[in-house]
């Protein structure tokens, strides 16, 4: 029994050894590996991304700054009520990627930044810097500020961000290269009106530092008669003009062609329309007209009517009418948009909606506007997605930039669940941007407090209706005329605001 054990054992042996290819024998189980398989072909290179479109702003590149040799700029001029000798300070005037800036430092720094947005300076050429509305209080409160000028004039925002923040990106390096090495900015803020309050308010925002080309952090804004509704802007200008036209009597006109109708419809609904000194009187048509502008640019509202007849801002809008809807040149397709509009003649139900009937509606083009891969969109976006402090100021009687813009900004705000950082103040101003500085000073200074910790300040409700028309409206944060920097323009309509409607 052993010994077949062993023989089978062995006879298995030899079989293993010839399943392997053993043995050399011509009877045994010889095995042939199979040759590998090829190596898959290599994918073909993905193509390149296709490049971005250009635009009639690209093309334009004839800006020149006003002073392009500047190495400094004049010092502020002294004030009885400073503490600080404004000759002291380090001023600095440069050139960075075609815009020209102003950077100022007090001698006893407080390590803060406080980055300035000038607003549309028009299609000219010539690059200007404006210095902030607040410089004495900066200077005083030891703050260090920057301005640039941008590359580029239009309203070109998606520049002046990027300018703005490579600005503020290269502060430490413009200082070192001066003689005087700082410590980088504990806190970078930024402030600016109009054009410049958009810009403000688009730095800040999740959408431009996922795609900005430069890339800053802001700690607090403070954004002043500003587009905060963007684009939405533009659709207000469209609605004033269609509304207009239709209640002229030439509803379907081509909204293009608006020079062709201009005066036959300024005709029609004023009886007076005069720019220096402004003077607006409506006809019993215009009256009804003037009622539709008073709902789009955020309902019934004291400051409205003096605004409308004195403040001057309302001929700025009459005079952007016909528009192509490309922000002239800024976008390549037409971003207008009236389809969201209900107009409304005051105590009017019917005239109402017979305008809503006979008025041309204009329809944007869906991606006239879209993101893009070469940075911001070409009109950035104020979608209310951040989450820094930010304290908003806006006259009730501007009709450029309008207090609408207050209400679609709170709207977007409160969607994304941001609302616990934002204030919002009402001014009683006719006119834009027409603030006094010590309203811009304690909203900036209300800003820096709460992002340093203090409690969250107080602001106005700007949606509820009966709130918005009562009319003691936009009292609690004005406040009259003060010190040696007041605007021309505060100085010359805010008595007359005054005085029409004392708080």
């Amino acid at each position: 029994m052993h010994s077949a054990r062993l023989t089978l054992l062995a006879l298995a042996a030899s079989l293993a050894v010839a399943s392997c290819g053993g043995g050399g024998g011509g009877n045994g189980f010889a095995f042939t590996p199979l040759p590998p398989a090829p190596a898959p072909a290599p994918a073909p290179p993905a193509p390149p991304p296709a490049p971005e479109e250009t635009r009639v702003q690209d093309s334009r590149n004839s800006f020149a700054p006003a002073d392009p040799s500047a190495t400094t700029f004049a010092a502020l001029a002294a004030d009885a009520g400073d503490r600080v000798d404004n000759a002291t300070t380090s001023r600095w005037a440069g050139m960075l990627g075609g815009a020209q800036y102003h950077v100022e430092v007090p001698a006893a720094w407080n390590g803060k930044l406080v980055m300035y947005a000038h607003g549309y300076a028009g299609e000219g050429n010539v690059l200007s810097v404006t210095n902030p509305s607040i410089r004495r209080h900066l200077i005083q409160e030891g703050y260090a500020w920057a301005a640039s000028s941008y590359s580029k004039n239009f309203y070109d925002v998606r520049v002046g961000v990027e300018d703005t923040n490579a600005l503020a990106l290269e502060f430490n390096k413009i200082a070192k290269a001066n003689g005087r090495e700082l410590a980088a900015p504990s806190q970078t803020y930024i402030t600016g009106h109009s054009m410049g309050g958009h810009i403000t308010a688009a730095a800040i925002e999740d959408e431009a530092f996922a795609t900005a080309n430069h890339k800053v952090k802001y700690s607090g804004a403070v954004p002043m008669c500003g587009v905060l509704g963007d684009t939405e802007l533009f659709d207000y200008f469209a609605g004033a003009q269609v509304t207009a036209q239709a209640l002229a009597g030439l509803p379907k006109y081509p909204t293009p062609n608006w020079a062709d109708i201009m005066a036959q419809v300024t005709g029609t609904l004023f009886s007076t329309f005069t720019t220096s000194p402004p003077n607006i009187v409506p006809t019993p048509t215009g009256i009804k007209y003037m009622t539709v502008v008073m709902n789009l640019t955020g309902g019934q509202r004291p400051m409205f009517d003096i605004g409308f007849a004195r403040g001057g801002s309302f001929a700025a809008v009459w005079g952007v009418f016909g528009s192509d809807g490309t922000v002239t040149g800024i976008l390549n397709k037409n971003t207008l948009d009236t389809n969201r509009f209900t107009y409304t003649i005051l105590g009017d139900a019917p005239g109402s909606a017979s305008l809503n009937a006979s008025v041309i509606k204009l329809t944007a083009v869906p991606d006239a506007n879209r993101l893009r891969t070469d940075g911001l969109r070409w009109v950035p976006k104020n979608n209310g997605e951040f989450r820094i402090p930010v304290v908003s100021l806006h006259t009730l009687g501007d009709l450029y930039v309008p207090f609408s813009m207050e209400q679609i900004y709170q709207k977007r705000v409160a969607a994304k669940g941001n609302s616990q950082w934002l204030v919002q103040r009402a001014i009683r101003g006719i006119t834009h941007c027409d603030f006094t500085v010590q309203e811009q000073v304690e909203a900036f200074d209300a800003m820096v407090q709460w992002q340093q910790g203090g409690p969250k300040p107080a602001g106005d409700d700007v949606v509820t209706a009966a709130t918005v028309a009562d009319s003691k409206y936009g009292c609690t944060f004005s406040r009259p005329l003060g010190t040696v920097d007041e605007s021309p323009t505060s100085q010359a309509t805010r008595p007359t605001a005054a005085l029409a409607a004392p708080c």
